[in-house]
């Protein structure tokens, strides 16, 4: 593998091209599996589709399906704002809490293989198959609909009122606190990437923190966090995509139930290329924002 790099090339070249092999397979599968299906799903979004007998039929609108899907239909701006604004509002509550699960599953204490294994179920209990089972479970929808009210209530309410908390800040409380599982379930990929790091942080570090007198909180702040920072960035981008292409998310399901309830596949799949689009600019906002703070140890 050396001898591959030992031809005349700088430091940096060397570097970028071990990078281009590194990201190889997924460009590889890109191209395999997804580059036909996202031109026809361009070709798709300018045409109004319709079903035939021997298969489906186009017919060229040019941008009429962006058109009234944007300015027209009545549900989908709004279900999109409040969707995106919905799921970025939860990012926060999930990197926070996945955090602090992470910190408290790198302690060494009895049973941490089956805490860890326990927090980790999420990810199975997320599985499209487990979601739709719990769709038809009456239980479980009642659950959900009352999860707000069981962990917190108008107890949790008047107490944080009692604080003297901003109104806002008391909203997004109770906001988070009635969505509690989901969270949970979203935090199983993030509590590993986190826990990963966490572990392969270099020990002699901690050591030599504590031959200079470092108290815990300043080894946090001075070695953990930093260290830990492309990690931060990581998990804010998979939090993102997780969340806006989720099977529970409203605009996912808007979009499907209005291309098979109404038969508009056209606009439907328009729907989706903006979507996609906004999903884009969110993620180079935030890595835009996120990376300037993140620390790189060479």
């Amino acid at each position: 593998m050396k001898d591959l790099f030992n031809f005349s090339l700088s430091l940096k070249q060397k570097k970028s091209l071990k990078g281009y092999l590194y990201v190889m397979p997924f460009i590889i599968g890109f191209i395999a599996f997804f580059a036909y299906p996202f031109y026809q799903a361009i070709i798709f979004s300018l045409n109004d589709l319709s079903v035939t007998a021997s298969g489906y039929a186009l017919e060229f609108v040019g941008i009429e399906n962006f058109r009234h899907a944007l300015f027209v239909n009545p549900n989908f701006s709004p279900t999109l704002i409040e969707t995106t604004v919905q799921m970025l509002s939860y990012i926060p509550a999930i990197i926070l809490f996945s955090f602090f699960i992470a910190v408290l599953l790198n302690q060494k204490f009895r049973g941490r293989i089956l805490a860890r294994i326990i927090f980790f179920l999420p990810v199975i209990l997320a599985s499209g198959i487990i979601y739709q089972m719990e769709e038809a479970n009456e239980m479980h929808q009642a659950y959900v609909t009352d999860a707000g009210f069981m962990i917190g209530g108008d107890f949790l309410a008047t107490l944080l009122d009692e604080m003297f908390l901003p109104e806002q800040y008391i909203d997004y409380i109770l906001e988070i606190v009635a969505v509690v599982p989901d969270i949970i379930s979203a935090s199983a990929i993030p509590i590993l990437i986190f826990l990963a790091g966490l572990q392969s942080i270099p020990r002699e570090l901690y050591e030599v923190a504590e031959v200079e007198g470092s108290t815990g909180w300043e080894k946090f702040w001075l070695i953990t966090f930093p260290l830990l920072s492309p990690l931060f960035l990581t998990n804010i981008i998979y939090i993102i995509v997780d969340s806006l292409t989720s099977l529970k998310n409203p605009m996912v399901i808007y979009m499907q139930d209005y291309a098979w309830g109404g038969g508009t596949y056209g606009e439907s799949v328009a729907m989706s290329m903006i979507y996609f689009l906004v999903v884009i600019l969110i993620l180079l906002i935030a890595v835009g924002l996120v990376s300037r703070y993140v620390f790189y140890m060479e």
